[in-house]
């Protein structure tokens, strides 16, 4: 039977990455929801929600840098 599970020292390496791009995603979720409501937003509102999502690092800072109007 082989063991499919990852060492314990890649999972600590792995952790403090997978937080980042948690809390990087979710302040480009909550600064989204907060630009919409303002009407501060580049383009598409509900693209800007695929790309931060679905792009997993590069979408949250591809939002920050042009999704957001600066007034």
């Amino acid at each position: 039977m082989t063991d499919l599970y990852l060492p314990i020292n890649i999972v600590l390496l792995l952790l403090p990455l997978i937080l980042l791009q948690f809390i990087l995603t979710t302040v480009a979720v909550m600064s989204w929801y907060k630009a919409d409501q303002d009407i501060r937003l580049n383009g598409n509102k509900w693209g800007w929600l695929m790309i931060i999502l679905l792009i997993s690092t590069l979408g949250p800072i591809l939002f920050f840098i042009f999704g957001r109007r600066q007034d």
